[in-house]
């Protein structure tokens, strides 16, 4: 894969999406690399390629990659670059699992405070589940 691909493959990244930018491409790294689109060992752009790519500060790129290395999703070596870790896609994978768990239950709550009962609120999140996994 190119490096000037992978820009096109996470963007976009714009002001008008909610959430600071930088989060915004550490989402569009972690979909890639948990959808197996950008396997261990990929060699990713500099922090400059992808802010010109992106339009977007050498600085939020850095923090992005940053974050990413900190997770162990992607990993740098001094002189030769930085590159999706071996076990980049697992990390990534429990990364956002954990963040659906964390979203899932807020909606929970959301849910049990509009007064539905138990029974009612498995209905409603059955009747989601299917209309989603019927999606193609």
């Amino acid at each position: 894969m190119d490096k000037e691909d992978i820009a096109l493959r996470i963007g976009p990244i714009s002001p008008a999406i909610p959430g600071p930018l930088y989060q915004q491409i550490i989402t569009g790294f972690k979909r890639e690399i948990g959808e197996d689109r950008l396997v261990a060992g990929t060699a990713l752009p500099s922090f400059r390629l992808l802010a010109e790519q992106l339009l977007v500060s050498v600085i939020t790129v850095k923090r992005a990659y940053e974050e990413l290395e900190r997770e162990g999703i992607i990993y740098r070596r001094q002189g030769l670059g930085t590159y999706v870790a071996e076990d980049g896609l697992n990390r990534s994978r429990a990364s956002k699992l954990e963040n659906a768990e964390k979203l899932i239950r807020e909606a929970l709550l959301e849910v049990r405070e509009s007064g539905l009962s138990p029974k009612e609120t498995k209905q409603f999140v059955e009747r989601i589940v299917t209309s989603i996994l019927n999606q193609k």
